[in-house]
């Protein structure tokens, strides 16, 4: 719950009764762990490319989103990103993901929410994370954000992003053990 409440401060900043018109919104939130990384994308598409985004879903048009709908749009999703740690291509599982009434998105309002996780191998202490989204490209503004790690063995660095926050590199250490623990 916490991740979501960030997510949707960090894309709706303080205009949360705005709506969005001619952009797909796609925020994203890492959680660094031992050996995996998780995430949650909340996608919000505006009113005017809902028509773009709401053909790649209902694949069916029944008006309607199923399960298999659902899940086979988050996997779509997932092969658009690009996830690396210290340069080892990182393929997502994706764990969950939750779809509004179809009328809300059109009102620009829904929020698509799509969890997911990599697992990570071992490595050195500096690490080094790597994330690009190019999910609809063409439609897409994109935020990405870090929380900061409950593990004290983890800690995050620097972190960049391009300008449109397609791309995100985040340095981190992953400590043998927790920091004042010796």
């Amino acid at each position: 719950m916490k991740v979501t409440a960030a997510i949707l401060g960090l894309a709706l900043g303080s205009t949360a009764s705005s709506h969005r018109l001619d952009e797909y919104l796609q925020a994203t939130i890492f959680s660094l762990h031992k050996d995996s990384v998780r995430a949650t994308m909340l996608l919000m598409p505006g009113t005017a490319v809902f028509s773009r985004v709401i053909v790649r879903i209902d694949k069916n048009g029944d008006g309607t989103i199923t399960d298999a709908e659902g899940r086979a749009y988050g996997e779509s999703v997932l092969r658009d990103l690009l996830l690396s740690v210290d340069g080892k291509r990182l393929k997502p599982r994706l764990c969950s993901f939750k779809f509004p009434e179809i009328g809300e998105m059109k009102k620009g309002q829904g929020n698509i929410e799509l969890k997911f996780e990599a697992a990570v191998s071992d490595g050195s202490e500096s690490r080094k994370l790597i994330f690009e989204n190019r999910h609809q490209k063409a439609i897409g503004a994109y935020l990405v954000n870090c929380l900061v790690p409950n593990d004290p063995a983890l800690r995050v660095g620097s972190q960049f992003r391009n300008y449109t926050q397609s791309r995100y590199e985040l340095d981190y250490v992953q400590s043998a053990m927790p920091v004042g623990t010796g």
